[in-house]
């Protein structure tokens, strides 16, 4: 009788420890699907907002040109309050950085999550389609580059 309590009392164990390491599996999961999507809404709130620093006339503190060539990084940073020097902002969601497609001038939002699973971070990709204001954006994962891999 004894041999028998104390196999059961394994198999408890066993049982409890597998438990306990699937719902940490999936809350930190869970935890990296909401940070995604927090990301994903910023980025699209900073899109929606260059569509309107870009329709609203200088007179009322917007852009107002019409000339997507003098569309700068900067003066879409300063709009929307993000560091003057960097073009980037963070918060508790993640990091975004703002700049221009090289070939059409179009802005772009990247945004870089701070959830992190295995070695990666959620990234999302947010393009702003002017004059027409269409958004479109792209979700990926960002390797994360710790110091012993980008010193050696």
């Amino acid at each position: 009788m004894g041999t028998q309590q104390i196999l059961l009392i394994v198999l408890s164990v066993i049982i409890v420890g597998v438990a306990i390491a699937v719902g940490i599996s999936m809350f930190n999961s869970q935890a990296y699907n909401s940070n995604k999507s927090g990301i994903a809404a910023d980025a699209q709130s900073f899109a929606t907002q260059i569509v309107q620093y870009y329709k609203t006339p200088e007179s009322q503190g917007g852009y107002g040109g019409g000339d997507i060539d003098s569309l700068s990084v900067s003066s879409i940073a300063g709009y929307l309050g993000f560091d003057a020097t960097t073009s980037s902002t963070t918060n508790e969601n993640g990091t975004y950085t703002i700049s221009l497609d090289g070939t059409s001038g179009m802005p772009i939002i990247t945004g870089v999550g701070s959830a992190e699973k295995g070695g990666y971070n959620p990234q999302i990709v947010t393009t702003v389609e002017l004059p027409s204001g269409e958004i479109t954006a792209v979700a990926s994962d960002f390797k994360v580059e710790t110091e012993d891999e980008t010193e050696g």
